[in-house]
């Protein structure tokens, strides 16, 4: 029974962090944090960015509900810091792998998923500056990117095309 408790609250805590990304992203990264985040809409030379340092920023809480959680077997902890860690990892294959490419793994997925969130965060980094963004999700793709998708993929398969 607690075992199943543990993994509710882990799937939670995993659906919840792409409400808690979105309000980061929004309020804070291009906010009061926009100078750890421009060089990620402004791209300079170089693989690191200073909007790597979210990764830290994020990390951080996440190794301390591990480890206290262990340490003192307060698992509900243990199951809130996997839940964060599988949704960092999420972020990092989807934003760094998949959309980025920071790393060339996937590079020539044609997946509708792919297309879809690479288009929305396309239409994200069309702003340059902090101001007038959209889509600042990173798992979830609004549907008028899904409509896209479907359009183009209708336009490449009609005969005409």
């Amino acid at each position: 029974m607690h075992l199943l408790l543990y993994f509710g609250l882990f799937l939670i805590t995993f659906i919840t962090m792409e409400a808690i990304t979105w309000a980061t992203h929004r309020y804070i990264m291009h906010g009061l944090l926009w100078v750890l985040h421009e060089d990620h809409h402004q791209p300079r030379p170089g693989f690191f960015e200073k909007n790597d340092a979210f990764f830290i920023i994020f990390a951080v809480p996440t190794f301390f509900s591990l480890l206290f959680g262990t340490i003192y077997h307060v698992y509900w902890v243990m199951a809130i810091g996997f839940g964060v860690m599988a949704y960092g990892f999420a972020y990092f294959m989807v934003h760094d792998v998949i959309i980025h490419q920071r790393f060339k793994w996937f590079s020539r997925s044609d997946n509708s998923y792919v297309r879809a969130i690479r288009w929305a965060h396309k239409m994200h980094h069309k702003h340059l500056g902090k101001e007038d963004g959209e889509s600042f999700g990173m798992l979830w793709v609004h549907k008028k990117y899904w409509e896209k998708v479907r359009k183009d993929r209708e336009i490449k398969n009609s005969p005409a095309a």
